[in-house]
């Protein structure tokens, strides 16, 4: 290929539709591109982030840049795909033709993972490690720790050891966090703290165990790489291939990124990477916020900074609010994000009752909208923690208002729910093998086999109660026959009555979750929302029929698409929301102890990070944001107090110096007040709406 290195001779007609900061941060380094000094490019929500990094990439080819020679970092195939096409675009509209062959030889752009990948295998036999090496993903990872774990005894232990996925969770930590084990276990794992010897000997084995199978796990491709370039003639010989070193979403990267990017460029020329410090949420995969704050210091003379504060998306009285809720944060690059689309209506503060009417204003201002020609797919309900909209669900499920849900598996179909309702279905008809194989291998030594021996017993005896007591449990399970016996004995025999046994099966149950799962804390809270949910309905059967009726499409992240249904509701995660848009957006629960979530409040690092997640919430909004504010929730508490509501107050992040940010609204409405009037009140003409079926 033959590069020109004034190759720009037509003017800069594809920079015309950029705003003045955008520009700044696209051409930095003037003539001089090849050594440009380190930039840093402050994003705000809705900013056109991808569109000025797309340019500044396309600037930098159509200013004689060998493309072959910058090195582009997503946290995403699709983000890097998406990057590569909008670079196509811009050069074919200056070189034609020419233009998209020359952007397609952008040929070092990717996820950080695959790059590592990539470079690991043209540098194996310089680093001691086979160039056919395997990569395992999360869960054969987790296999084999588990397989080390029992080859070492520790599977044996008098006392519980952590499962698999919890030891690989420590280990990820550790490594991407560059982070001794002994703090990780005392900041994110404090539980596991007693094993931290036997964790470090389990570690050391499943090292040695991926290097005699010739195998690596996702956190080797950033940890090896990381090592090579520390390795003086490696590190320069990598180093020099590229010119430019770009990355996207820099405020979601971790120690070990960071580290990579220093190596790769330690002088700070020709790095330039992109992100925004207040949309900093994901903590939880050990990126740290202090790879942005602290980037333009790392630097002699430090990085230029271009912020960009144009909001494409929001109304102005939306991001007045934001920005008052991130103005508080104890440390920030200082932006003001701005729109040139006024409108009077201010974000609402909805205060309801409980969750029930939480759910309820909600599904009548949805229809409302859907009837004034806001499709349900500009529609986003979000909120902190997938269980959250537990009772939602069941109200849209109830009015046939069709949900994807993003984020965490949906409510109905998480393990430890479906384990609880595989207990009252199997009661229900004894002869549900489905229900029957999941209930009997809940209990310890109860695997496929003895599960199936089980149920031919009951089919065969054709008294239920008669054949569990008269079966031969495996000794790992003697202990808990007898509770498994009374159960379903009271369950068959209807003694206890509806809600009842869907507590007696949650207190029966109750070990067995804590034996399983390693959160079992978080689980607990699930199952006693389903309690909760399950009070509304008069009877076992009510209850499981209509839950079964329309049951969840997936439980996967991304639950999929209705297939029978073109439009449908989002919910999402405020984690998986970022980077999304919709035009009216509600946010659940935002109050102390949902956000920010009891179980973030330890530091003033957690706490902040809360507060970013709120701010990411409210800039998901184009034109309507509805910020929800329970008085009072079901919670689920200690033994000596039992489950009971509890008051609520709205989330610290709000103070009452900012309302005047919002308007006040209310659910249910008060008398006679008219839908959409200025109180926030919400009612649907079911008369006219039943007219209208029929037209």
């Amino acid at each position: 290929m033959e590069l020109s290195s004034n190759r720009q001779a037509a003017p800069a007609s594809y920079l015309a539709k950029l705003n003045a900061e955008q520009r700044r941060a696209v051409e930095h380094g003037g003539e001089f591109l090849n050594d440009a000094p380190p930039l840093l490019i402050i994003a705000g929500a809705g900013s056109g982030k991808t569109n000025t990094l797309a340019h500044r990439v396309a600037h930098l080819i159509l200013g004689g840049v060998d493309p072959r020679r910058i090195l582009l970092l997503t946290f995403s195939r699709r983000a890097a795909a998406e990057m590569q096409r909008r670079v196509e675009r811009i050069t074919a509209q200056i070189l034609g033709a020419q233009g998209a062959p020359l952007a397609a030889s952008l040929s070092w752009s990717g996820t950080f993972h695959a790059i590592g990948a990539r470079l690991l295998r043209e540098y194996a036999q310089m680093i001691g490690i086979e160039q056919v090496f395997t990569i395992h993903d999360r869960e054969d990872s987790a296999d084999l720790m588990n397989l080390v774990r029992h080859e070492l005894g520790l599977s044996q232990m008098d006392k519980r050891f952590p499962m698999k996925g919890t030891c690989l969770a420590i280990y990820s930590r550790s490594v991407n966090a560059e982070t001794p084990l002994a703090e990780v276990l005392q900041r994110y794992y404090p539980w596991c703290a007693e094993w931290e010897a036997e964790l470090r000997g389990l570690f050391g084995a499943y090292v040695e165990a991926k290097q005699k199978q010739n195998v690596l796990d996702y956190d080797d491709l950033l940890l090896y790489w990381a090592q090579m370039m520390t390795e003086g003639a490696i590190a320069e010989e990598i180093a020099s291939r590229f010119d430019h070193v770009m990355v996207d979403e820099y405020q979601d990267t971790n120690r070990l990124q960071a580290s990579i990017l220093l190596g790769l460029k330690p002088t700070g020329r020709g790095l330039t990477v992109v992100g925004d410090d207040a949309q900093s949420i994901y903590s939880f995969r050990a990126a740290t916020v202090r790879n942005i704050l602290d980037f333009p210091g790392h630097f002699t003379p430090k990085a230029e900074v271009v912020t960009l504060e144009r909001n494409y998306r929001s109304t102005q009285p939306i991001l007045a609010a934001a920005n008052a809720v991130i103005e508080l944060a104890a440390e920030r690059f200082t932006k003001n994000l701005w729109s040139d689309r006024p409108s009077a209506d201010r974000p609402l503060l909805v205060n309801v009752a409980d969750d029930v009417a939480q759910a309820g204003y909600i599904v009548a201002k949805i229809l409302e909208n859907r009837e004034a020609g806001i499709t349900l797919k500009s529609q986003a309900v979000l909120f902190r923690t997938s269980s959250h909209s537990a009772g939602l669900e069941i109200e849209l499920t109830r009015k046939n208002i069709p949900f994807v849900k993003f984020g965490g598996l949906k409510f109905l179909e998480a393990a430890h729910i479906k384990d609880v309702l595989a207990m009252l279905r199997w009661a229900q008809n004894m002869r549900d093998r489905v229900a029957g194989f999941r209930v009997s291998q809940l209990m310890p030594g109860i695997g496929p086999g003895t599960a199936g021996r089980l149920l031919d017993s009951i089919n065969e005896m054709g008294d239920p109660v008669a054949a569990i007591a008269g079966f031969k449990p495996p000794a790992a399970a003697v202990k808990h026959w007898p509770d498994f016996e009374e159960t379903i004995g009271l369950l068959r025999r209807n003694a206890i009555g509806w809600p009842g046994e869907l507590d007696l099966v949650s207190r029966w149950y109750e070990p067995h979750l804590e034996r399983i799962y390693e959160d079992a804390a978080v689980r607990q809270g699930d199952i006693a929302q389903l309690v909760q949910i399950a009070s509304s309905y008069p009877s076992r059967d009510r209850f499981l029929t209509e839950l079964t009726l329309d049951p969840p499409d997936a439980t996967s992240d991304e639950s999929g698409v209705p297939l029978l249904d073109e439009d449908y509701l989002i919910l999402s995660t405020i984690h998986s929301a970022k980077g999304q848009e919709w035009t009216s957006v509600y946010v659940l629960n935002t109050v102390d102890g949902c956000i920010p979530s009891d179980l973030s409040t330890g530091s003033m690092t957690e706490i902040e990070e809360e507060r970013r997640l709120l701010y990411v919430a409210m800039t998901r909004a184009k034109d309507q944001l509805h910020v929800m504010v329970p008085q009072r929730f079901y919670t689920s508490g200690q033994r000596s107090t039992g489950d009971r509501h509890v008051y609520a107050q709205r989330t610290r992040f709000i103070p009452s110096a900012l309302t005047k940010h919002f308007a006040s609204a209310s659910w249910p409405p008060s008398r006679g007040t008219r839908p959409g009037s200025a109180n926030g009140g919400v009612s649907v003409d079911v008369r006219a709406r039943m007219r209208k079926m029929w037209e």
